[in-house]
């Protein structure tokens, strides 16, 4: 599901809402949720999961092209971790 659907579902199970309105609100939760981890915080929908950053410190890593080694510099990567609820829906346990 891209953003787009998200919105459109939204939209159509809420009829009293306006589809410019649930727009604003998608996009300011997603936003809001960027903006948190780009300050290092941790954020956490319960039953669907948790967003967090986790650091990758610099390495010696290798051009698959050509073999020659290759200083990989530190960086911060998104690191999402289910909740039990989704874990169980996907597994078939609920």
């Amino acid at each position: 599901m891209i953003r787009s659907e998200l919105i459109q579902k939204i939209a159509d199970e809420n009829p009293h809402l306006f589809r410019r309105d649930v727009e604003r609100i998608v996009n300011t939760v997603l936003e809001e949720i960027i903006d948190a981890m780009a300050r290092g915080d941790r954020v956490e929908l319960r039953g669907f999961g948790a967003f967090s950053v986790k650091k990758r410190d610099s390495r010696t890593g290798r051009n698959p092209r050509t073999g020659d080694s290759v200083e990989v510099e530190e960086k911060h990567v998104p690191f999402f971790k289910t909740g039990k609820l989704l874990r169980d829906r996907l597994n078939g346990d609920a």
